[in-house]
């Protein structure tokens, strides 16, 4: 019998490739697409599958929150995380919510089949960089001082992202299906663990840092 994986990433490109790509496999199959959180936990619900495959940005929603979100309606689905998003800064927030594994959309294509693999047979998929990193932390403890965006919160990062990406505050609160004024809340304590004087360093530097996380 195949294992069954759902495809969740809000571009349709994307997920034809998957697709393409895990469907040559004699041990998977795609059972189904998603483009958003809700489409997805409801395939969940309906298909059963073994394995997630799930962008960082979806539509409406952070794919850092459907995580939890099966993790808590689905304890049995298995995630792995396949995103644009530098991992260094992802991808131990992708642990914490409750994914499998990581993997760079950029050096993907051997490296999926190689990771729903290893989540399978009940391991964990992360780039050697990312274990480095990891028993890093663990030797010098956690009373280290995080860096300066890993300090925030992953909704904080959600909202200081999508400031990144040009959107402004009434628009960010539709996308997340958050009030204005929740917004306004993460706006400012934002600024303060950044150490910002207003909205406009604020917007300043989430462009700058959106820029550098961009592939080139």
């Amino acid at each position: 019998m195949k294992n069954k994986i759902l495809l969740v990433d809000d571009h349709p490109l994307v997920r034809e490739w998957l697709a393409n790509l895990i469907n040559e496999e004699t041990d998977f199959e795609v059972c189904g697409q998603a483009a958003n959180a809700r489409e997805a936990l409801d395939l969940i619900g309906k298909l059963s599958p073994r394995m997630a495959v799930v962008d960082i940005s979806l539509e409406g929603s952070s794919g850092l929150e459907l995580i939890k979100d099966i993790k808590a309606q689905h304890p049995k689905v298995n995630t792995i995380v396949l995103s644009m998003h530098d991992e260094s800064l992802y991808a131990e927030r992708a642990m914490r919510a409750g994914a499998s594994g990581y993997i760079m959309k950029r050096e993907a294509t051997g490296k999926v089949l190689d990771a729903l693999r290893a989540v399978l047979a009940g391991g964990l998929f992360f780039s050697n960089a990312v274990n480095a990193q990891l028993a890093q932390k663990l030797v010098q403890g956690a009373g280290d001082q995080p860096a300066v965006v890993e300090s925030l919160s992953d909704r904080e990062l959600e909202v200081f992202q999508l400031l990144g990406r040009g959107l402004n505050t009434r628009q960010i609160s539709e996308q997340m299906n958050v009030s204005f004024k929740t917004v306004q809340a993460y706006c400012a304590r934002i600024k303060e663990k950044l150490n910002l004087a207003n909205i406009n360093e604020l917007i300043f530097h989430a462009v700058r840092w959106h820029e550098s996380q961009s592939p080139r």
